[in-house]
């Protein structure tokens, strides 16, 4: 495919007013399905443009989906005012129906970086979805207020040298969890993979290639 996908600027309609958002596509063909990408805290300066959520989508596009980033509300242009994770946590189920509707053929995943990795792990857990890819996930906003696990099949990346969350945290949750997700720590990674972005966009493309599709769809 196209290095250069096309990209679409938009605004989506949330619960709390418009969402501001980009969904990029192949240029090539059909998507062979669709990501919705969370990012990390809008209080600590984290945007749809964030390195780590832009890599998330990369890695999508590489594959052939079209991928949409968007910001949480009270973010940029987007509308309302933040919400501590709650209407966050609707803002991500609004963008993902509003993608499922988009493009209503083939799988559809939900990733996240940090704070946008915990809110696309409780968002798994409301609406059925073909895939979960959590990176740094914010542990405490994760383990507080989930009553299940996400059902679909799940990836938590993170460096062990994360300095924002540690990664014995990590895996004591991920230890307390069953059947739980796939863990895979990336060997001097620190929270926001500088110098190691190649290396989680290789490790999301091959989790997602090896996971056998089955859409949500039906």
């Amino acid at each position: 495919m196209s290095a250069v996908p096309a990209v679409e600027k938009l605004f989506i309609d949330g619960p709390a007013g418009r969402l501001e958002a980009m969904v990029e596509r192949p240029d090539t063909g059909t998507a062979v399905g669709c990501v919705v990408v969370c990012h990390p805290h809008p209080q600590h300066g984290g945007t749809m443009h964030n390195k780590v959520a832009h890599t998330l989508a990369r890695a999508f596009l590489r594959m052939g989906y079209a991928a949409l980033r968007f910001n949480f509300r009270g973010t940029e242009a987007s509308e309302g005012k933040f919400d501590d994770g709650n209407g966050e946590l609707e803002d991500a189920l609004a963008a993902i129906a509003w993608m499922r509707a988009r493009y209503p053929e083939g799988p559809i995943w939900v990733a996240g970086f940090s704070f946008g990795a915990a809110i696309a792990v409780k968002a798994a857990t409301r609406t059925t979805l073909d895939g979960l890819i959590s990176v740094a996930p914010a542990i405490t906003r994760i383990a507080s207020g989930i009553e299940t696990q996400p059902r679909c099949p799940w990836l938590i990346v993170q460096g062990d040298e994360d300095e924002l969350v540690p990664v014995e945290d990590t895996v004591a949750w991920v230890d307390g969890l069953e059947p739980g997700p796939e863990l895979l720590i990336i060997p001097g990674g620190e929270h926001f993979f500088h110098g190691r972005l190649l290396d989680l966009r290789e490790s999301v493309t091959q989790f997602v290639q090896a996971t056998p599709s089955q859409s949500s769809r039906a």
